[in-house]
């Protein structure tokens, strides 16, 4: 087969986790199951936050907002290998994949953001309680939130039309379970050091840049929950429950997000598990992280869930 250039790419062929297909309906019954579950449990807290006037803050905003894109982020890989399982197909089109692409860094640099939001949040509450409200005004979290959307759609965007002009050999095999950037750009015959480049940036915007903004956000609230008298505890124990949540969530993405990052090989089983980690057992587990400490989100999801069956 002669090597033929991006204009005749049709279709991209992802591997997957397993060839035999004895073990595809196991594969197939536990990815529907942990999907069904992420969707369920962030449209729950959705639900619960948009429906209760008490929970109409900021940290909760924040939190609304990181579910609906946490169902975006695991909407963008689940649903298309759920129906290659099914379909005992490997494919996904030229432009499915780029799709894919695209949104898989939308939606994951929405989630970065959110959580230094929500880190930026918990350190004005705690070490700034008598301005935080009119430091966290409507204003201010409604322009974090549209910032952190235009620099995930816009990087993502110039992402994905430098993809566009790469050429592609004869090998177009991805073996993934999705399009993952890296082992696409492994797959093309022209010059990729511009894509490169961007990538490494983007891993620093997202990543480094970030990150840091979270560790100074607690280094500074450990230090003002230390600074309260002792014969305060309860004081201690309350400004440290508003952040076991968000400290937990924050461990678990990025402590999974470096598993991916740091993988020696991506396309291995282990790095395919971290990446299962990262972008679909992460997404599940932060609405149970987020609901099981706090009374106010248990209390909204019982009138939530009380609604639905009265209707039923």
């Amino acid at each position: 087969m002669e090597p033929r250039n991006q204009t005749s790419v049709s279709e991209f062929l992802l591997l997957g986790f397993s060839q035999d297909s004895v073990h595809q309906p196991i594969l197939f019954g536990l990815f529907l199951s942990m999907y069904l579950v992420t969707v369920l449990g962030n449209l729950l807290i959705i639900l619960a936050i948009t429906s209760d006037s008490h929970l109409h803050t900021p940290m909760y905003f924040f939190l609304s907002n990181l579910s609906f894109a946490d169902i975006s982020f695991t909407s963008t890989r689940v649903p298309k290998m759920l129906v290659n399982i099914q379909t005992q197909s490997k494919s996904i089109t030229y432009a499915g994949c780029i799709t894919q692409m695209y949104f898989f860094m939308v939606f994951g640099g929405m989630d970065t953001f959110l959580l230094t939001v929500m880190a930026y949040d918990r350190f004005v509450a705690i070490c700034h309680p008598l301005h935080y409200t009119v430091i966290m005004n409507p204003q201010l979290c409604g322009l974090l939130v549209l910032v952190s959307w235009f620099i995930s759609l816009s990087y993502s965007l110039i992402q994905s039309l430098l993809m566009l002009r790469l050429s592609f050999c004869t090998n177009w095999v991805i073996p993934h379970f999705y399009c993952e950037l890296a082992q696409a750009l492994t797959l093309a015959c022209s010059d990729t050091l511009v894509n490169h480049i961007l990538q490494y940036m983007v891993t620093a915007l997202l990543g480094i840049v970030p990150f840091s903004g979270i560790l100074f956000s607690y280094t500074q609230i450990a230090s003002s929950i230390l600074r309260i008298p002792s014969a305060n505890g309860k004081c201690k124990y309350k400004a440290f429950s508003t952040c076991a949540s968000h400290l937990s969530v924050v461990s678990l993405f990025y402590g999974t997000g470096l598993g991916v990052y740091l993988s020696s090989d991506v396309s291995s089983w282990r790095g395919m598990i971290a990446s299962v980690m990262y972008t679909v057992v992460t997404p599940m587990l932060n609405p149970f992280i987020y609901s099981l400490r706090n009374r106010d989100i248990k209390r909204a999801l019982e009138k939530v869930l009380g609604r639905i069956l009265y209707v039923q």
